[in-house]
């Protein structure tokens, strides 16, 4: 999917702008002239040995795949002990010995492999990895050159399908097209050979590192149909669906390790997993196995060194890294790898700085300067931020992420800055006007009282973004055009938020999404940075719920099955739910939880003792020590969690029968079921939902009412209890209804106008002003509460809070701009404001038999006649144009 101005991956892999020079990029070119790929030569029989070594080289082969890597060593050594003459036992050999850590001595059976294989491209593509373990870049640099040289001067001799596939590898580790390279050297060497692994498993590669999930899989999908026990394509599709289908990149994770249990970078796969998951020591078990094959295996040590930080070990990162380090001192991966990890834990400040290490190591290592430039984005710091993105996008002009935040940097010209000494808000010029000042006074307010509360002084000002457009979003927070359901972000010093334009199909607060996202910067500024998810995540949720006792979540009848079921998580284990989590209810449940867990904490050991354990975190603290020495032994405090969340699942509808209907044994009838599970939850919403739809509003209502005096707060069963009454008639009861379902509720729109439209007839213009400020929390982008807001205010005497929300009214193209035009002059004209006339000529141009217009007209006409004519009169409210 692609909006205008953003790039995605199919679109840059369309687009051929990159040319460059040289043998590898006129063969690719000469491939698509010559439409043919030579048969590979059959070789004459040179008897039994001959067929013999090609039998033990297709085992030695297999056991390369299946990780017996010492054992393809051996047998490789022993082959070319016996004149073994085959290219591929030297590569092999390289391959083992590169996997296994074994980097010297790799290096010197290449240098002997190159001498005996002048024109070897395979030895050559394998070199290139053997000089870089080495730290010798410039001989693994002149491996490429020499095979762009060999396919310029012997491009005829290269047209099988393995050469053309390593062709194709040389061709994109030299930046080629990668478009090009599938389309005219690896679609031919599939024709050639469809059977040829490397075709498919770089195919994926290459459309992974697109970000292009659904191509990724369905290359190497075609390859595991032909190759099904292949451990790196099974591996190439765990990573091609880790991101849309948790379950099935399990299993295919599993058939990876299954078929190789010794694929390293499965188990690193494993190991990042278990880091985003806080579970580290899961992620040690990981790289141990990766050790095991290779004890120097540069990505593992790099984790171990981001493990080393998490625990605030500085002894111990720093010699992790060097060990990483040891072979190939200036390898710009491995800073890359340790900054991308600290970074994704919200520490920016050290992973910008492992992102300019990587830099010194190597200037044109592009992945580190877009992470920097996104860590410096995310730091606030928007110069040099910029600066590098531009920078790097001159480097490398495919790159999606570069592309689109550039993109972006293009659409902010177009927003409006609100600023003051504590905030720098960024939104759409259209929306600014409309709602700006409501965001700047709700953050002051979540200031004031967060910083108050949790002890903390903020230095610099916040950075505040909000999009109306998703995609947008999506690329600020996350460098791609998408949204994996998130309404808010915080970095520390920079929040991004959807705007409520952005939200039609199911608005969400956005006071409470503001109000949650700066108790993120009070918390994150004040642990540094050094808190788990959970905690984080549930200090804000919990904080929405003191602020107004409609944001947040509450129990609620899913909730309450998923806390008396299996669902509950161990409190050290709940960043884990997070990530974890099979379905999206089950990541809603891991925020209602982890804010469960604080308002234990608090109403246990006091807010102080919450206080302490963030300093604690800002000291390098672990949280389950931090929590065991501030409030309880961790034993004990998930023994008392877990009673404390059973208690307030047990507590609601304590009346209701809560037993869960069984789909493989339904009742014969409905009459049996009501016979014999009495008030249950499960049954009476059931018939409440099958009348309502049917409009069979007397029926509905007993099922409704029976279900409302046990769980008197249950949003669904009050939304149809009105609609019920309002199909019914019955004013007074609806409008009850819906004033107990606006206070639970901080999103129901429908509620809130309904509610305006009763008010109104009654002139209960308090009632009519509380209803538009809940609405436009949730949508201030629509005309309908302003009106109501107005006429409300100046009922209420509350003129300047009347002209605000007219003013206001006008820029949302309201259905009746006279009446607002007119309503504003009158107001105006109260306080003597010469703009009043203005606005009344206005109203007069869209609707000039507009009567009580041309009275107000002539009153205006006499006064300004005459001093002493008395002021206007201010008529009784007109009724609310329907």
């Amino acid at each position: 999917m692609e909006s205008a101005g953003l790039r995605s991956p199919d679109k840059i892999m369309n687009t051929f702008i990159h040319h460059v020079h040289g043998g590898i990029f006129r063969q690719i070119h000469r491939i698509v002239i010559d439409r043919r790929i030579w048969p590979v030569l059959l070789l004459p029989l040179m008897g039994f040995a001959a067929s013999l070594r090609a039998a033990e080289l297709a085992d030695v082969r297999k056991d390369f795949l299946a990780g017996q890597y010492e054992t393809v060593v051996r047998e490789c050594q022993r082959a070319i002990k016996a004149s073994a003459y085959e290219e591929e036992w030297r590569v092999l050999l390289c391959q083992s010995l590169l996997t296994l850590g074994r980097y010297p001595e790799a290096k010197q059976e290449l240098v002997t492999a190159l001498d005996r294989f002048t024109y070897g491209l395979s030895v050559r593509l394998v070199g290139h990895a053997v000089y870089l373990q080495n730290g010798d870049t410039n001989s693994a640099r002149q491996m490429l050159t020499d095979i762009d040289r060999l396919a310029g001067s012997r491009n005829f001799s290269y047209r099988n399908a393995g050469d053309l596939v390593t062709l194709g590898q040389a061709a994109l580790l030299m930046g080629a097209d990668p478009k090009l390279v599938l389309d005219r050297v690896f679609d031919q060497a599939k024709r050639a050979d469809p059977s040829n692994r490397e075709i498919y498993i770089v195919s994926g590669e290459i459309a992974l590192d697109k970000h292009d999930y659904q191509k990724a899989a369905k290359f190497l999908q075609e390859g595991a149909v032909k190759l099904p026990k292949d451990a790196d394509i099974q591996f190439g599709l765990a990573r091609a669906f880790a991101s849309s289908n948790q379950k099935q990149a399990t299993l295919h994770l599993e058939a990876a390790l299954n078929f190789n249990t010794n694929l390293v970078p499965a188990h690193l796969f494993l190991a990042d997993h278990h880091i985003d998951a806080e579970d580290y020591d899961e992620a040690e078990k990981e790289l141990k196995l990766v050790l095991k094959v290779n004890p120097w295996q540069p990505e593992a040590w790099a984790y171990r060194a981001v493990l080393s930080h998490l625990h605030s070990d500085a002894t111990g990162e720093t010699n992790a890294r060097a060990t990483a380090l040891k072979f190939w001192p200036a390898n710009p991966q491995v800073d890359h790898l340790i900054g991308k990890k600290l970074s994704q834990k919200y520490r920016f400040t050290e992973g910008a700085a492992s992102q300019r290490r990587a830099l010194e190591f190597d200037p044109g290592f592009s992945p580190a300067r877009i992470q920097l430039a996104q860590d410096l984005l995310r730091l606030g710091e928007e110069a040099e931020g910029w600066s590098l993105a531009e920078q790097a996008s001159k480097e490398d002009p495919y790159d999606v992420t570069v592309y689109n935040l550039l993109t972006l940097k293009d659409s902010f010209a177009k927003f409006a800055v609100l600023s003051n000494v504590n905030f720098i808000v960024r939104m759409p010029a259209t929306e600014a006007p409309v709602y700006g000042a409501r965001v700047v006074a709700l953050l002051e307010r979540a200031r004031t009282n967060l910083c108050e509360k949790y002890g903390f002084k903020i230095q610099d000002p916040t950075t505040v973004e909000i999009f109306g457009n998703q995609k947008d979003f999506g690329v600020r927070t996350f460098g791609m055009p998408h949204n994996p359901g998130f309404l808010g972000v915080c970095f520390g010093r920079v929040i991004t938020a959807n705007s409520p334009a952005s939200q039609a199909a199911s608005p969400a607060n956005w006071e409470a999404v503001l109000w949650h996202e700066f108790c993120h910067v009070v918390t994150l500024q004040l642990t540094r940075n050094k808190m788990p998810r959970w905690l984080s995540e549930g200090i804000s949720v919990y904080e929405e719920l003191q602020a107004n006792p409609t944001w947040g979540q509450s129990i609620n009848p899913r909730y309450r099955e998923m806390i008396l079921g299996d669902d509950l998580t161990p409190v050290g284990e709940l960043s884990g739910a997070f990530l974890t989590a099979k379905t999206p209810m089950h990541v809603q449940f891991a925020y209602y939880e982890s804010a469960l867990v604080v308002e234990f904490l608090v109403k246990n050991f006091g807010i102080e003792s919450l206080r302490q354990i963030l300093r604690d975190l800002a000291a390098g603290t672990d949280i389950n020590v931090a929590i065991a020495k501030r409030t309880a032994p961790m034993e004990k405090i998930e023994k008392d969690f877990a009673a404390f969340a059973k208690k307030r699942a047990e507590s609601l509808a304590p009346g209701l029968n809560w037993e869960t209907p069984d789909p493989e044994d339904p009742p014969r009838t409905d009459a049996d079921w009501a016979k014999f599970h009495p008030k249950n939850f499960y049954r009476l919403s059931r018939d409440s939902k099958k009348l309502v739809a049917a409009r069979k509003w007397k029926e509905a209502e007993v099922p409704l009412k029976e279900l409302l005096a046990l769980y008197p707060n249950h949003a669904e069963s009050l939304t149809l209890m009105a609609a019920v009454q309002r199909g019914l008639k019955a004013d007074v009861d609806e409008r009850e209804t819906l004033r107990r379902l606006a206070s639970i509720s901080d999103s129901d729109v429908d509620a809130y106008l309904r509610l305006m439209d009763l008010a109104a007839a009654d002139k209960n213009w308090v009632e009519v002003a509380q209803n538009s400020e809940r609405f436009l929390a949730v949508n201030p982008l629509v005309p309908q509460p302003y009106r109501y807001r107005a006429v409300a205010s100046e009922a209420l005497g509350r003129n300047d809070d009347a002209i605000d929300a007219t003013r206001t009214l006008l820029r949302l193209d309201p259905p009746d701009p006279a009446d607002a035009h007119y309503r504003l002059a009158r107001l105006l004209g109260a306080k003597g404001d010469p703009t009043a006339k203005r606005e009344l000529l206005l109203a007069l141009e869209e609707a000039p038999r507009f009567r009580d217009a041309h009275k107000l007209l002539l009153e205006m006409t006499r006064k300004a006649e005459s001093s002493e004519s008395p002021a206007p009169s201010s008529p009784t409210n007109t009724p609310i144009a329907k």
